[in-house]
């Protein structure tokens, strides 16, 4: 591994769109075996209701709290270097929400590893999806009880 880079290399929330080559880019390392990239994208339907577009909101610990994941999972798994962005904003059908990679010397980790950073930013990271439906309706996703 390149000794003057740290193992989590970009972790961000961004109001623009999301660049599946940056985040390859900021995994690269001539050590690496493996690459695992999760893509993420806002979808036209939900619950069987078709989806106009979403909102995402974050609370102002969240990039902090994003931090803490991607370094938790770099220290849970055997990665040399991590990658996790997400939007906030106003996203249409189609757009990419989230990109998350991890880069080990073994593909097997890797789909460990961004499995693990994609579920755990999920579970807990203070994002909050406003998702705008068809017929008028709408629903908040992942806000506290």
């Amino acid at each position: 591994m390149t000794a003057d880079l740290p193992v989590v290399r970009l972790v961000d929330l961004r109001e623009t769109p999301l660049d599946v080559t940056e985040v390859l880019d900021a995994v690269d390392d001539r050590s690496v075996g493996g690459i695992d990239v999760f893509v993420g994208t806002v979808r036209d339907h939900d619950h069987d209701q078709g989806v106009t577009g979403l909102e995402y909101s974050a609370h102002p610990t969240a990039l902090a709290r994003l931090q803490e994941v991607a370094a938790g999972v770099a220290e849970r798994y055997d990665v040399l270097a991590l990658a996790a962005v997400h939007r906030v904003g106003r996203l249409e059908v189609g757009d990419v929400a989230v990109i998350v990679a991890t880069a080990t010397v073994h593909r097997s980790e890797a789909f460990e590893a961004s499995r693990a950073l994609i579920d755990e930013l999920k579970e807990t990271v203070p994002i909050w999806k406003h998702q705008l439906f068809t017929d008028g309706t709408e629903e908040w996703v992942g806000t506290p009880a």
